[in-house]
């Protein structure tokens, strides 16, 4: 086994617990109506051109963003733009539009990516993982075969062999084209 390090240096916020996302200097958001104002989802609702959110698509009642720490290249994040925890406290509207973005969102990554398939989830609270309870969000990661080679195994380590910026370039294109 060799001992070469990975240079992973995005995942350090994650690991040390720091998940927030800072705002540029003299910018205010208007938030949403029971948003919470430190919830990196709540404010990916309203930002505007902000890449640090990474923001692919944002609708009505939902919004779609690049994960900034990927369990895989591709990895998105669809979330109701209102800050609920629970399923129940969603409107009908909402629940359809989630459902239609996760689809949407699905085909752009395949038209994009290629994947040979896909882990499409919720952490339904604390217990089952959610890193954000607060705020319900579902997680789309493409799959390919290949992709639980020896790095996971030995390593305990994914490698993404893309970058945030340009994957979110890439994204955001296909689902132009689908307009």
């Amino acid at each position: 086994m060799v001992d070469d390090p990975l240079w992973a240096p995005w995942r350090l916020a994650y690991i040390v617990g720091d998940k927030q996302q800072p705002l540029p200097d003299g910018v205010e958001l208007e938030l949403l109506d029971g948003a919470d104002s430190g919830c990196f989802l709540c404010q990916a609702a309203v930002v505007e051109d902000m890449p640090a959110h990474y923001v692919v698509d944002r609708g009505e009642h939902t919004v779609t963003l690049l994960n900034l720490y990927p369990y895989n290249n591709g990895h998105l994040l669809v979330a109701p733009r209102r800050h609920v925890a629970r399923l129940d406290q969603l409107a009908p509207a909402a629940e359809i539009e989630l459902t239609r973005t996760i689809t949407r969102m699905a085909g752009a990554i395949e038209q994009v990516l290629r994947p040979q398939g896909f882990n499409i989830g919720l952490n339904l609270g604390v217990a089952a993982g959610a890193g954000l309870p607060a705020h319900l969000h579902w997680h789309i990661v493409p799959r390919w075969h290949a992709d639980t080679n020896f790095m996971p195994v030995l390593g305990r380590t994914n490698v993404i062999p893309q970058s945030l910026e340009a994957f979110w370039g890439l994204l955001t294109e296909q689902l132009k084209r689908q307009s």
